[in-house]
């Protein structure tokens, strides 16, 4: 199984907000009504999308950059997987919790699990974060794919970029306190004595 980010790995807000390239200036964020208009009016400013909108292609197209930069093929949506993935998610964000779904690496399916602050996070923050892990990253076989010799550090960047994983299907479900984002992915990565690349 993979592991988990816990709401304590979630990463702070950024500080400050830079505004468009042509633009010259950039807003300090400060608590009070300031800060709280830059930050909601700042993606009208910039032309960019809403936190969910567009969720499928924005999530595929997350996945699919970083198996560009692997040089590793294009995965496709998957509604199956992407339902499936919606069940557990709808679930462990009432929960807030992060726990693999038992059985789905035996159902012949991978799995990401991501949580953090609702409606703090688009799906590329959330895909970003398990691709960070690519610093970790070096090639070799599965579980010896770390700098750290723990393969856990790695693992939802290698389940990315699993050269032998063609499908992907994810959603993104919120609680009262957490988005929780659920990929499932086949065929599955991480599986040892294999190489991810």
């Amino acid at each position: 199984m993979l592991c988990a980010r816990s709401p304590e790995a979630e990463r702070p807000v950024e500080r400050t907000v830079k505004a468009p390239r042509h633009g010259r200036a950039a807003a300090h964020l400060h608590q009070g009504k300031v800060g709280f208009l830059l930050i909601t009016a700042a993606p009208l400013l910039i032309g960019a999308q809403s936190p969910q909108g567009n969720l499928e292609e924005r999530l595929l197209a997350a996945h699919n950059r970083e198996r560009a930069t692997a040089g590793v093929s294009a995965l496709h949506w998957d509604a199956r997987l992407a339902a499936s993935a919606s069940h557990w998610a709808a679930r462990l964000a009432v929960d807030g919790q992060l726990l693999h779904q038992s059985g789905a690496s035996g159902s012949g399916h991978g799995e990401n699990l991501w949580i953090g602050t609702v409606g703090r996070f688009g799906p590329e923050a959330m895909v970003g974060q398990w691709a960070e892990e690519k610093a970790n990253f070096v090639p070799g076989s599965f579980p010896f794919v770390s700098r750290t010799g723990r393969w856990e550090d790695v693992g939802h960047y290698t389940q990315i970029i699993w050269r032998d994983t063609r499908r992907v299907g994810c959603a993104i479900r919120s609680g009262p306190a957490w988005d929780v984002l659920v990929c499932r992915y086949s065929l599955p990565g991480n599986v040892a004595g294999e190489a991810p690349l």
